[in-house]
């Protein structure tokens, strides 16, 4: 059986320092993929374009759609969410 891959890295790590990333495809310009939290809660970086490539001498479209998940990110735990403060009581109100 695989062993599975642990991420060694946190959410709060991820967030604060992570940097798009360049990605060069066919030794056209450079592309930057952003940094992105996946909805299914992987860590990683996304890019989404178009380029052209040349094929026989002809220039052809194409549709880029990139992927880049750190292994393991899906079961780092998140960071709790900073409490939110209380309200303070209206006069008048009895004290629990």
């Amino acid at each position: 059986m695989a062993v599975k891959t642990t991420c060694p890295i946190t959410h709060r790590q991820f967030k604060e320092h992570a940097k798009p990333i360049e990605v060069v495809i066919n030794h056209g310009a450079p592309l930057h993929a952003a940094v992105k939290e996946f909805s299914t809660g992987s860590l990683g970086w996304y890019l989404n374009g178009k380029t052209t490539i040349t094929i026989d001498g002809k220039p052809v479209s194409v549709q880029i759609g990139l992927n880049l998940t750190i292994a393991g990110s899906k079961d780092v735990a998140k960071e709790p969410a900073p409490a939110a403060p209380h309200a303070p009581m209206a006069s008048g109100e009895p004290h629990a």
